[in-house]
């Protein structure tokens, strides 16, 4: 379902879950009814963020490496001079 994007098979497969005697998937599949449509068209869709949360990390490594060392400033040069 994942590799292949068929997000339309997901309410089988919660319905399979159910079915189940394993309660903590009972539990993530609650949390996947609660957005249904929006998990389905991630799983769809050929679209990612990936690029986005690698800019995200990058930035997050950067805040960790200047940690008490200078303010907001320097961080933001350094974040700006890496792209």
């Amino acid at each position: 379902m994942l590799t292949e994007r068929q997000g339309e098979r997901l309410p089988q497969w919660l319905d399979a879950v159910r079915q189940d005697d394993l309660p903590s998937l009972h539990t993530l599949a609650a949390g996947i009814d609660r957005d249904r449509d929006a998990v389905i068209v991630g799983l769809t869709l050929p679209w990612n963020s990936g690029v986005v949360e690698g800019h995200v990390n990058r930035i997050k490594m950067l805040k960790r490496q200047m940690f008490g060392r200078a303010g907001f400033s320097l961080l933001r040069k350094r974040v700006l001079l890496a792209t």
